[in-house]
């Protein structure tokens, strides 16, 4: 549980803290003064919950065009048809960076991410892991671990491994095939989150949230990211849409409207 205190003198004045924070177990984090409405609520059942971020990668290239990642794409690479992975964040929100030295707190910020350790991944899932995450290119896998893995309870090749079983869910569903399809055109969040229900079962839709960004070139507005509640552990065999179902449907849709971007600068 978290409990809130009142710093005098201090900003912000008032905080969330563990009550575990001060026992020998060590390894809290700060919790922001409110998570947001929709996610990051303990779920009532008391299951653990998560927010599962997926990337259309090719929007997400049109504000961040000097990253490695961004100038290898290509019009017939993996992410120019596919969503990719961003991460998959325990919750609630500012469950964060659990028994993670400072010297890597430190560190946790794009510019010095190769200073992170590396994660310690089998070959098959670095694999596959280098190309559903292009943002290996700029070391985004050990951020990821650092902030988010650390709090998730098990190694780094369970974590990572767990989350390429979802995505291959994704991607291997109608909600890729109603992106590709739509390649230069809008999609609405109407439209993704009915896709979600046909896709993984009635009520998936309402676990998720559609944001955009602005391609500050030629000012479209773009759909980079989706975001899906999920509750209930997470094992090797897990079932997207089970865990989808089982989250508190509350999530707001986010995005109204959005251009699903080709890759390439346009």
């Amino acid at each position: 549980p978290i409990y809130l205190i009142r710093r005098r003198g201090a900003y912000p004045a008032r905080r969330g803290v563990n009550i575990w924070c001060g026992l020998a177990t060590g390894g809290c984090a700060a919790a922001p003064r409110a998570a947001p409405a929709d996610q990051g609520k303990p779920a009532a059942s008391g299951k653990p919950e998560y927010v599962f971020a997926l990337s259309w990668q090719p929007a997400f290239c049109e504000t961040k065009a000097s990253k490695p990642e961004c100038q290898a794409q290509t019009a017939g690479g993996f992410d120019a048809s596919h969503f990719t992975l961003h991460g998959l964040w325990p919750q609630p929100n500012g469950n964060f960076y659990c028994q993670v030295p400072a010297s890597d707190k430190a560190n946790d910020n794009p510019a010095h991410w190769a200073d992170l350790p590396p994660v310690n991944l089998d070959a098959d899932t670095r694999a596959e892991l280098d190309q559903v995450m292009p943002g290996t290119d700029s070391k985004l896998e050990r951020h990821e671990w650092i902030k988010h893995g650390t709090c998730y309870g098990k190694s780094q090749q369970e974590y990572f491994a767990e989350a390429l079983n979802l995505m291959r869910a994704v991607n291997a569903s109608p909600v890729r095939e109603l992106f590709t399809r739509n390649v230069g055109k809008q999609l609405t969040s109407d439209q993704i989150r009915s896709t979600f229900d046909s896709a993984f079962g009635a009520g998936a839709g309402a676990r998720v949230r559609v944001s955009c960004l602005v391609d500050p070139s030629s000012g479209r507005r773009l759909i980079g990211e989706l975001t899906l509640g999920l509750t209930g552990p997470i094992g090797p065999d897990s079932s997207l849409g089970t865990l989808m179902l089982a989250s508190a449907p509350t999530t707001k849709a986010g995005c109204p409207k959005g251009s699903v971007d080709a890759a390439g600068f346009q």
